[in-house]
This record gives C-alpha cells, structure tokens and sequence, in this order.
C-alpha cells in the first residue's frame, strides 16, 4: 500500500510538472509568432494549470473507468470552490468585480446546468453530447479573449516580445519543453489512475470515492498554489476570477 502512494504521488508530481513545461514551451512558440501575451495568458497558461485533470479524465475513460473520470472533473471544481476559495478568504478578502457577478458567476450556473440535464437525461454522456460541451468551451474561450482585448490597450511594444537572438535554439528548445509536457502529463495520469484503482479495489471503495477525494485535491495542487499566493499577494480578483473560467469548462 506504501508503495502505490508513493506512485501516486510521483504520477501528481509528472502531472503537474507536465503541465508547467507544457505551458512554458507553448507560451514561448507563441511568443515567436507575435501572439499578444494577454490571449497567451488567457488560453494556454489559463488551460494549461487544468491539464493534470484533463489527461486523468482522459487516462480513466480510456482505461475503462467512467466513474473516476467523471468523478475528478466533479471533484476538482468542488475541490476549487470550496476548498481553494475558502482557504483564500481566510487569507484575504475577495472582492468581487463586477464583470464576475453578472456574466462570469451566471455562466458558470448556466454550464453547471447543462451538465445536469446530460447527466439526468440518459445513462451516459453520448458523443454529441461531448462536441457540445466542447462547443461551449470554445465559445467560452472566445468571451474571455474578447474581454480580454477589450480590458487591455494593444501597443505594439507591450504585447509583442520580439526574439532577436538565438530564435531557432529558443523553438527547439520550447518545442522540447512541449513534448517533454505530454510524456510527462500522459505517464504521469497512466500512474496516477493505475495506482489508485489499485489502492480503491484494496480497501474496498469505489473508484469514483478516490476520484472524488485524493485525485480532486493531488490535480487541484497548481491552482491550490496559485490563488493561495495570490491571496497573500493581495491579489483576491486572480483566485475568484480564476475559479469561475476555465475550471468549469
């Protein structure tokens, strides 16, 4: 039993470190192409920090286990409302802009409420079902850009890093943290689901009960780090913000 935590923990560790370098190389090629550093932030670094439950959702369906897929996406947003929200409030008080109450919250409701009803309304969540949850998220990825154009002034020599020495070894490079990100988060999901089937199917409990539990928190750790920081920072907008996007989706 030691041992497959101790697997646990090193497939949290490939996941969450396989999500840094992924954003890390996919921002840097990004920059190379001229893409402002507003919609870098708003997409790849703001998905990036939601890869560790992406490729475990992922690695559970395709291993043939639905229940704990279903049961880390359900986790982990109660994990960063409840939990990583509540300890930032301990911290410091979060205010609420306005942008968040009347679009961001209420969006956040109405996806909840998409959900439900697929959820309630067959026995699974058919393929169809699937490409409009992801058509939702495209469209959501599509307002946060437009809000984020539209709260930055786009000049020319704030948006867009130039590279002006060593561009090709820069590519490579980033192009290798990319792919060093993926093997990363695809062993690093292989372990964690493997062994925490293990650990369910030895004491007896469900995957979905794990799923719920040590898997919701082990791939909430980037955000846990990032708000709680934040919060110290004072910096309450980052945590709310953060938590009523992309973690939904």
């Amino acid at each position: 039993m030691a041992l497959e935590v101790i697997w646990i923990i090193v497939g949290f560790v490939l996941l969450i470190k396989g999500a840094d370098f992924l954003v890390d190389g996919a921002s840097n090629v990004a920059k190379k192409f001229h893409i402002p550093e507003i919609i870098i932030g708003l997409t790849i670094v703001s998905i990036g920090t939601s890869m560790p439950e992406l490729f475990v959702s992922i690695t559970s369906a395709i291993q043939g286990y639905p229940d704990m897929a279903v049961g880390n996406v359900i986790g982990s947003n109660l994990c960063n409302l409840l939990l990583i929200l509540g300890l930032s409030a301990i911290i410091q008080s979060i205010e609420f802009k306005r942008e968040t109450r009347l679009i961001e919250i209420p969006m956040t409701l109405a996806v909840t409420f998409v959900l439900f009803v697929i959820c309630n309304i067959g026995a699974n969540i058919t393929k169809i079902e699937g490409m409009i949850l992801i058509l939702l998220f495209v469209l959501f990825i599509g307002y946060t850009i437009y809000m984020g154009k539209k709260g930055e002034k786009f000049e020319k020599k704030d948006t867009i890093i130039e590279v002006q020495t060593e561009e090709n070894n820069l590519t490579i490079k980033s192009i290798l943290w990319i792919i060093l990100g993926i093997i990363g988060l695809k062993i690093g999901g292989d372990l964690t689901v493997n062994h925490c089937v293990t650990i369910a199917k030895a004491i007896g409990i469900s995957e979905k009960v794990i799923s719920l539990t040590i898997i919701a928190i082990g791939t909430s750790l980037p955000e846990l780090v990032t708000s709680v920081t934040a919060a110290f920072k004072g910096n309450s907008d980052i945590a709310i913000r953060k938590h009523s996007r992309f973690e939904y989706f």
